[in-house]
């Protein structure tokens, strides 16, 4: 299965378990034409990476039409920022951060709260921090269904759905993933540890129904 900035087959949904994109073939000369304002060459970049972007969009904002709107202003902040890029990153990594950082501002204009900061002020009892808090979750891992988990993510409240599409699938750490949401690194733990609590739920629901249509 192949996720946004990161690639996913039969996933464990725990950090670090998605491989960084390779370089895409051809996506080398791509850039460097397009830099230098050859317009085919920018087209050919938006076909290699409009999916990825598009999909990323739509983890974060849980809308079709809203990742299909911010799908297409990040391209078109790529081609007015696309001379900045210096190489320092892969491409498709600094593409993700630029189109990541667009959609928070997007959601803040919004006039979203982006995470709950009662989440680490009197967290319930059964979801207090654990030792091993914001750490790999063993209880995600294993195979899971591409299409259920799919599905599971998109339902998570937001915040939950952004802090786990940040850390466990583009790989921020949750000092990057406080800085970005501008909450406390403990709070961004926090909304981990709910979001990998519920994906467990949403899943094993999905699993029991499919049990019953096949039974």
């Amino acid at each position: 299965m192949q996720l946004q900035g990161r690639t996913m087959t039969q996933t464990n949904a725990t950090p670090g378990m998605f491989k960084r994109n390779p370089p895409i073939a051809g996506e080398a000369d791509a850039l460097e034409r397009a830099k230098n304002g050859d317009p085919d060459a920018f087209a050919k970049l938006y076909a290699l990476h409009k999916r990825r972007v598009y999909t990323l969009c739509l983890r974060m904002l849980g809308n079709v039409s809203e990742a299909e709107d911010m799908t297409q202003e990040a391209f078109l902040h790529l081609f007015r920022k696309l001379g900045s890029f210096r190489g320092e990153s892969a491409f498709s990594t600094w593409l993700h951060r630029l189109t990541v950082n667009l959609v928070l501002m997007h959601l803040r204009k919004k006039g979203l709260q982006l995470v709950s900061l009662e989440e680490t002020i009197n967290p319930s009892e059964e979801d207090a921090p654990k030792r091993d808090f914001g750490t790999a979750d063993p209880q995600l891992s294993g195979s899971v269904d591409r299409v259920a988990l799919e599905r599971a993510i998109a339902t998570l409240p937001p915040g939950y759905r952004l802090v786990f599409v940040l850390h466990d699938i583009e790989g921020y750490e949750h000092n990057e993933i406080a800085a970005m949401l501008e909450c406390s690194t403990g709070n961004s733990k926090s909304q981990l540890h709910k979001a990998r609590l519920k994906l467990r739920e949403l899943l094993k629901q999905s699993e029991m129904a499919t049990r019953q249509e096949v039974a």
